[in-house]
């Protein structure tokens, strides 16, 4: 029999609860992030065993990326049929379940088709973790949504890293199904989280799922959708510059190595930007934050366009900081204009737009490289982080303190 929580355990409960929530959910985002990004690594081994076109790679990749972003929606909708925690473990199976048959598939239509099934349980994580966060949380949710988007680039990095290790002495479907294994692991992990946190969190909250003393959250169409404009712009900018920069280092004298270094410095850096603009927003307000990094990548990327070799890299771990941190301020923010009960829709939107931002954004991008240059196209990237100030900073100046309400 479990005892009642009295009101001197409740504040210790209440912290341990909100950690547990939110290492449940960083485990789901490094997993779902970490076996996404494993499609790069299996890309040549595929191409070698199936014969495959560079077209057809790229539609095997697809497969995966398109119904993850698709399904963002009617996943947040399942959510309020399932009970969020349930739908996360199932959902982390599942796409274990993807990745166990991708690694013994006879042939590319199997393969497409095992891909197509993990991007399915790889739909649910986004909306539903950031939401069991947010609402764990309330409005003291930007630092652990940080802490939750870092997470994720520690799972690209790390998954598909140790992969390209094991495939140098196991073969291709001893690795995939330790992947798959892992999926089961996480979810299991996640499971057993989550029901101990929610074990303690219902005797302190109202039927709406707040806190005592915990103030609702109005909707706000509004704000959302102004964070939402400058999410979507945020978003081209990050993938519209990672397609060019390549391309900048070599223009600039660049090797191939350090071509690389480059990328890896501007991805060490957007890690960290995830996890400390958080903290920023806290600390001085989302607003402020806000226009302080896409300022400062507006001012980098000319740095990179028009300093030398050397500065210019010393310049990229600071530009990958601030050019990935706006993410965690703005999904931060999510939570002081939506309702907690609606938390799980509005996160699967923002999601489908920025994934679909980031999606098309290089396509637009690559077609202005083509016709005025790497340079102008930079160009224009950076004028686009300027113009993703506008939509949360207008709507800001009309109604004060809507992204950084005060706590009474």
């Amino acid at each position: 029999m479990t005892p009642t929580p009295t009101p001197d355990d409740a504040p210790g409960d209440d912290k341990a609860a909100k950690k547990k929530t939110l290492v449940a959910a960083c485990v789901a985002h490094a997993t779902h992030d970490g076996l996404s990004d494993l499609v790069y690594v299996f890309l040549p081994i595929w191409q070698d065993m199936f014969m495959l076109s560079y077209v057809w790679l790229s539609i095997l990749r697809s497969a995966y990326a398109l119904t993850l972003a698709s399904l963002q929606i009617p996943a947040s909708t399942l959510a309020t049929r399932i009970r969020p925690e349930y739908l996360l473990v199932i959902t982390t199976l599942v796409t274990g379940l993807g990745w166990l048959t991708a690694g013994w598939a006879g042939s590319a239509t199997a393969l497409g088709l095992a891909l197509v099934l993990a991007g399915i349980g790889a739909s649910a994580q986004h909306p539903v973790a950031s939401a069991l966060v947010s609402r764990a949380y309330g409005r003291s949710a930007k630092r652990p949504l940080s802490l939750y988007n870092f997470s994720g680039d520690l799972g690209k990095s790390l998954l598909p890293a140790s992969a390209a290790l094991l495939l140098t002495w196991t073969s291709y479907g001893n690795t995939v199904t330790l992947y798959a294994g892992i999926a089961v692991l996480a979810a299991l992990c996640i499971g057993a989280l989550l029901r101990q946190a929610s074990a303690k969190a219902p005797a302190r909250q109202d039927s709406a799922g707040l806190a005592p003393g915990e103030l609702r959250v109005e909707d706000n169409p509004g704000a959302f959708h102004a964070l939402l404009c400058t999410a979507i712009l945020d978003s081209a900018v990050r993938m519209g510059l990672l397609i060019f920069l390549p391309f900048i280092i070599k223009e600039n004298g660049g090797s191939l190595v350090q071509i690389g270094m480059g990328l890896t410095l501007v991805f060490i850096g957007g890690a960290l930007g995830k996890f400390f603009c958080g903290w920023m927003a806290d600390s001085f307000g989302a607003i402020r934050t806000i226009i302080v990094t896409e300022l400062a990548t507006a001012l980098l990327i000319g740095v990179v366009l028009s300093a030398s070799l050397g500065i210019g890299l010393l310049a990229l771990p600071l530009l990958g900081a601030v050019l990935n941190g706006t993410s965690s301020v703005l999904y931060g923010s999510v939570t002081d204009v939506v309702d907690s009960r609606k938390l799980e829709k509005a996160f699967s939107i923002f999601y489908t737009g920025t994934i679909g931002s980031g999606a098309l954004a290089p396509i637009l991008y690559g077609y202005a490289g083509d016709h005025l240059g790497v340079t102008t196209a930079t160009a224009i990237v950076a004028i686009t982080a300027v113009l993703a100030l506008f939509p949360v900073v207008l709507y800001s100046l009309r109604k004060p303190g809507t992204f950084d309400p005060q706590p009474v």
